[in-house]
């Protein structure tokens, strides 16, 4: 009875310590895998319809191992990028954010809105387009309806894009010192033309 009691015992024990290390590790792995930042922008108070459908890219260290972490997330809306940019903006305000005005930004120069923020160490690029439409290859059109109404507007491209970029301060080169491009610092002629004699008159020996 006693081997059984203590058999049991044991029994007991190690499931309670499995349990107990388990659900602290799958929250711990999960808490890994997932960047905070993608949780910061899902809790952005924008509407439904200006996220549609999103996907998030990461990469590099979070920790900064060669590389820093990048994070990428484009979204789709169903309204016109004037609309999306006003609501995006305005929630972004609302989380903490701050328009940054910053040169190269953009990096070069991109249609539609693009605007760059920084909150805290994070800096945030914001880029709001309108869709790209594939047209169908050419020679493969569709055939002209004999009908002289106007078809439906099923083909047209409706909606905008959304992309977000998510990077440290400390890794975004903006934040660092510009080089100047001040003349006197640079040299506008690295070889100058001497207009007389650098070394002046020689100077006559005593006689």
């Amino acid at each position: 009875m006693r081997e059984r009691r203590r058999l049991r015992l044991g029994i007991l024990v190690l499931v309670s310590v499995v349990l107990l290390g388990a659900i602290p590790l799958y929250f711990g792995i999960s808490t890994l895998s997932r960047d905070p930042v993608f949780d910061t922008l899902d809790e952005l108070d924008v509407p439904g319809w200006a996220a549609v459908q999103t996907v998030d890219n990461v990469s590099g260290s979070r920790w900064c191992l060669q590389d820093c972490r990048l994070r990428e997330r484009s979204v789709s809306s169903e309204r016109a990028p004037e609309e999306t940019v006003g609501v995006y903006e305005a929630a972004l305000r609302k989380d903490g954010w701050e328009p940054w005005q910053v040169s190269r930004c953009p990096e070069q120069k991109e249609k539609g809105s693009y605007t760059c923020w920084r909150r805290d160490e994070l800096t945030l690029d914001l880029w709001v387009r309108e869709p790209t439409c594939a047209s169908p290859p050419v020679g493969r059109e569709p055939p002209a309806s004999p009908s002289t109404e106007a078809s439906p507007a099923a083909g047209t491209c409706a909606g905008s894009l959304v992309s977000v970029k998510v990077r440290n301060a400390i890794d975004d080169e903006r934040t660092r010192p510009q080089p100047s491009t001040d003349p006197s610092l640079t040299g506008e002629d690295p070889f100058p033309t001497f207009t007389e004699d650098p070394l002046g008159e020689p100077t006559p020996s005593p006689s």
